[in-house]
């Protein structure tokens, strides 16, 4: 990617992006409440994170679920290719923790065909790219680079507008969901004490990749957790609103296996859904990260990905900046947290712009105050 390519895509997601977060908080104001809300909510889970763990197992067996706690990539790895066995066809939607443990990678390493299904995900699937936007993994592409490498599953394609190229990706995708065997998704909210996951989306990708395989695994970090499935409702709304994207055309919630109580209210499974549902809740650093009185705030992050938009060291550096998935002021710190890079919090400029925006209160800067003082001791 060259840096005037950057410039101009940065600059018309920017240009999209603020104003129309600026307006959703205007016109929907509940939404500031809501925040609050949810911050106190997310405190009360890291301060006994073991605790909402335990509880959040227990929901999803009582659900009929499959539940897991992996230590870190490898152990998710491990997990979800035992769980995928001799199926050979996955669909996923987008999961920052699954790119974070390298579930694509290496289930294509085992002979899996794979595919992404958000079409951000799947453009950067083509073009073998990190992702440079939490929210917006393609987000380094302008429409005119787009449009080039969606050429690729279709070398004939002179598509070239926005609808065009949403359009080609649907007409593929469409047959990988028909014979996909497992659907991998994340989860925006995991809530302790119905063992529901919450997934928000746009694209009706999630939906199908939850719903059409046979088997849908979930995987996300233990900072997902949050008490009740309110709060978990409460994350939706909050994430959805300042990534821009308010209302957001679906929100998922899922519960266990498809089931049905349609014969004398006796609720049996499964039903049209998927058999089986599998959660995998991964550490990778976290309850080590829950410890610290300062870095303990970076787990109170939403992935609404507003502060990238607002940091004048991503607007130069974007993907260069981090350790994907993990980039701009939100990633410096996740950089630390999963991967124990301190580098990233090395090129902090503070302006703290970031911390103006955040909806969790997350004292950007003070967090990397703290890896940089960490590193250097």
């Amino acid at each position: 990617m060259s840096e005037s390519i950057w410039y101009v895509a940065i600059e018309r997601a920017v240009n999209n992006n603020i104003p129309r977060v600026k307006s959703i908080l205007e016109r929907h104001q509940y939404i500031l409440d809501a925040r609050s809300r949810l911050r106190q909510a997310k405190l009360e889970v890291i301060r006994n994170l073991k605790e909402y763990v335990g509880m959040t197992m227990e929901s999803v067996r009582r659900n009929g679920g499959n539940v897991y706690l992996a230590k870190d990539g490898g152990e998710a790895r491990s997990i979800v290719e035992k769980i995928v066995g001799d199926r050979s066809t996955i669909v996923m939607g987008k999961s920052m923790v699954a790119y974070e443990c390298g579930i694509r990678r290496h289930l294509i390493n085992k002979g899996k065909e794979v595919w992404e299904t958000d079409l951000g995900e799947f453009l950067i699937q083509l073009s073998n790219e990190p992702p440079s936007h939490i929210i917006a993994p393609a987000i380094h592409m302008t429409r005119e680079q787009a449009s080039k490498v969606i050429k690729k599953i279709d070398s004939t394609s002179s598509v070239q507008s926005h609808e065009e190229i949403a359009g080609e990706a649907r007409k593929f995708l469409r047959q990988k969901f028909i014979n996909a065997e497992v659907g991998i998704t994340g989860a925006n909210a995991i809530s302790a004490d119905t063992g529901s996951i919450l997934l928000i989306e746009n694209e009706g990708n999630i939906r199908m990749t939850s719903i059409m395989p046979e088997v849908h695994i979930a995987i996300a970090g233990v900072e997902k957790i949050v008490p009740t499935l309110e709060h978990a409702f409460l994350e939706v709304m909050v994430q959805s609103a300042y990534a821009g994207l308010y209302p957001p055309t679906y929100v998922n919630l899922t519960s266990g296996p498809s089931s049905t109580g349609d014969i004398e209210m006796k609720r049996v499974s499964p039903a049209h859904g998927p058999k089986e549902f599998h959660l995998i809740l991964l550490d990778n650093g976290r309850f080590k990260t829950a410890d610290d009185p300062i870095l303990s705030e970076a787990l109170l992050c939403i992935r609404c990905g507003r502060c990238h938009f607002h940091c004048p060291v991503y607007r130069v550096m974007g993907q260069r900046w981090g350790d994907p998935p993990f980039t701009g002021p939100m990633g410096a710190m996740w950089s630390y947290v999963v991967y124990g890079d301190s580098k990233p919090s090395l090129l902090c400029a503070h302006s703290g712009g970031c911390r103006e925006v955040c909806p969790m209160d997350i004292n950007i800067p003070k967090v990397l105050e703290r890896i940089k003082y960490i590193a250097q001791k």
